[in-house]
């Protein structure tokens, strides 16, 4: 079979230094950053990305070029800790944030303490570990040949081309500083608008676009396809949906908006109503996925099922595990702080809930990611899944009002977190696999950075909350919002279903002409403004795709920089988070202070921004043209 011809580049009876202080710290530091920069991502675009690959080339730049130490292993453990902060993250900003928009919506709610978050996305990111380990030898050791993992097979390739001399970490340090410098002149400086707009009037909409680095980064590394979908989303809600409701809705008023369609413009019936039609497309694109998946979640369930079932191998480094017995134990008593801690509101039948589910979904997530990566990974509408079922369940059970809300989102909170989480454990699993790491030396590692990155997010999801708020413009959290919108309508009837019930229809037209239903959904969910600097990106990597063997060297060198460009943008957006509550002498925050007000105007945004662009061109080609 191809698990036992296979041989990984370090083998079996070598010993390597891997769990080591550097690796430790260095993970950690990591895990912090990348965390934070993920979280800040997904709160305003929706969206997450993958941060093992800059991982593992920032763990070659430091640890070999830097600290001149030799060892794959430990350049492996340190992305393994590090990852583990944006996958955490990830999971945490699809739910979480609409704790804090409910209590700012009513006196009588209050958020959630930072350490009550700390200990639900602790016991959730480790049992995402605790799920994702017997599945370990039958998606990654049996399915070597089967399925590529890609960020995992991404990660191993990096680290094993540290005899380049480290010139991939300077592609994405590049990336890092342009994009750091950028962020704080458009949205620290205010230099120019980072969201530039213009009113169609004849049509009752509008277009424009956030002329930031993250989004055409995204754009960049998922391609001209998924760019693409995202963009027809996007000219549906914005260009069809938005102008029938203007020319038919004229002077009406249309619950759940509170005043006349005529008086809204294009941001108020976006926000009244196609959020809701978005809602209801996305719901159905990640439901559909599911139904889709289902044979090959079944038969890979089963095997997970025998997994522990399974004796550990102590003669064999490359396959050992952690104890099963060892992992249960865990399990049952994360478990029962779940059901019996106050503070975490679930009840026995949420924990009920929490253990099927999230094991199911732990299948579903390392399964999914095998195929299309933790990219690509449907966590939103697993969670979705959940939350509908979890909050009808909780209304049958009498737990109605903000009490069986709050429930079922610390429920869902639970559950994405552990499905984010398993996905990117079994792409580190495979980074390992690959290399010749210890699988339990990594399970330990991935179980330091639940711990600190369980911690480093309730911090992060305060200062943003304090800077600008969930739901605002800065920070629209779509995912959050989405997620509340869904337990609101099911526990209270409050959901406008007709605008679900046309997302629906969107959804299923989609599917039927045979068209990836999620990115479209997403697309029709969020601003148009998101998705046009997104597909921009896609549209440049389409253009270096065509160019044969060199083009293919310049996207994978683009994919670096972008990842970068990520990186910096959402550093330096918890940069301007700390600015934001800083006050001055004036009575203003650093932030305003130093806000010169967007004086450049819209052009000054589009020159930006092709300059921007322009910089992905030199950074990705400057490396050939000097060999």
């Amino acid at each position: 079979m191809e698990e036992k011809s296979f041989k990984p580049f370090i083998s079996a009876d070598r010993v390597l230094p891997e769990i080591t202080p550097i690796s430790i710290g260095l993970g950690i530091m990591l895990a912090v950053l990348f965390g934070a920069a993920n979280a800040y991502l997904g709160l305003r675009v929706g969206m997450t990305v993958s941060a093992s690959i800059p991982a593992a080339v920032l763990s070659m730049g430091i640890v070999r070029i830097i600290l001149k130490r030799d060892s794959i292993l430990e350049n492996n453990m340190v992305q393994t800790i590090g990852s583990a902060g944006e996958s955490l993250a990830a999971g945490a900003i699809f739910t979480i944030p609409a704790l804090f928009m409910w209590a700012s919506e009513s006196d009588a709610v209050s958020k959630p303490a930072f350490w009550v978050i700390a200990v639900i996305a602790l016991c959730a990111a480790v049992l995402g570990l605790i799920f994702m380990v017997p599945l370990r030898s039958a998606l990654i050791v049996e399915e070597h040949g089967t399925l590529p993992f890609p960020e995992g097979t991404a990660c191993a390739e990096v680290l094993l081309a540290g005899e380049e001399g480290g010139e991939k970490s300077k592609i994405v340090f590049s990336g890092l500083g342009v994009s750091a410098l950028y962020k704080f002149i458009a949205d620290g400086l205010c230099l120019f608008p980072s969201e530039i707009d213009w009113s169609i009037k004849p049509l009752g909409t509008g277009f424009g676009a956030d002329v930031l680095p993250a989004l055409a980064s995204v754009g960049y590394i998922c391609g001209k396809k998924i760019a693409s979908l995202m963009f027809t989303g996007g000219v549906i809600g914005w260009f069809v949906v938005i102008p029938l409701i203007s020319f038919f809705g004229s002077s009406s008023i249309f619950p759940p908006a509170k005043a006349p369609v005529s008086e809204l413009g294009a941001w108020g019936i976006w926000s009244s109503y196609i959020r809701y039609v978005g809602a209801g497309a996305v719901a159905t694109g990640g439901i559909i996925s599911l139904i889709k998946s289902m044979p090959t979640i079944i038969s890979t369930f089963k095997k997970a099922i025998s997994g522990f079932g399974h004796k550990e191998s102590v003669e064999v480094r490359t396959n050992r595990d952690m104890p099963s017995k060892l992992l249960l134990i865990m399990a049952l008593v994360i478990i029962l702080v779940i059901w019996i801690l106050p503070v975490i509101p679930v009840g026995f039948l949420g924990a009920l809930i929490i253990v099927i589910f999230g094991f199911f979904f732990a299948t579903v997530s390392s399964r999914m990611v095998g195929l299309v990566g933790s990219s690509n990974n449907p966590v939103s509408g697993m969670a979705i899944a959940t939350l509908i079922i979890a909050t009808a369940l909780l209304k049958s059970s009498g737990h109605t009002g903000i009490a069986g809300m709050t429930s079922a989102i610390c429920i869902g909170t639970i559950i994405s977190i552990i499905a984010a989480m398993a996905g990117d454990i079994s792409q580190d699993l495979k980074t390992g696999y690959i290399v010749g790491a210890t699988p339990r030396n990594q399970q330990i590692g991935e179980l330091v950075g639940c711990v600190v990155s369980a911690f480093a997010i309730g911090g992060i999801m305060y200062l943003l909350d304090a800077a600008w708020g969930f739901g605002s413009k800065e920070l629209p959290a779509p995912q959050a919002t989405l997620m509340k919108l869904v337990v609101e309508g099911v526990m209270g009837g409050s959901l406008p279903w007709t605008l679900v019930l046309i997302g629906v229809g969107i959804a299923i037209a989609v599917e039927v002409i045979g068209i990836p239903v999620l990115p479209v959904a997403i697309g029709v969910y969020l601003p148009i403004h998101l998705s046009t600097p997104i597909f921009i990106g896609g549209l440049l990597r389409a253009f270096f795709d065509h160019k044969g063997d060199e083009g293919k060297a310049i996207t994978e060198r683009g994919v670096l920089y972008g990842s970068g460009l990520i990186a910096g943008e959402g550093l330096i957006g918890i940069l301007l988070a700390v600015f934001a509550i800083v006050p001055m002498s004036n009575g203003k925050s650093l932030l305003e202070t130093i806000n010169l007000g967007g004086i450049l105007g819209n052009a000054g945004g589009v020159i930006f921004f092709v300059l921007l662009l322009a910089s992905i061109v030199f950074f990705t080609r400057n490396k050939k043209k000097a060999k």
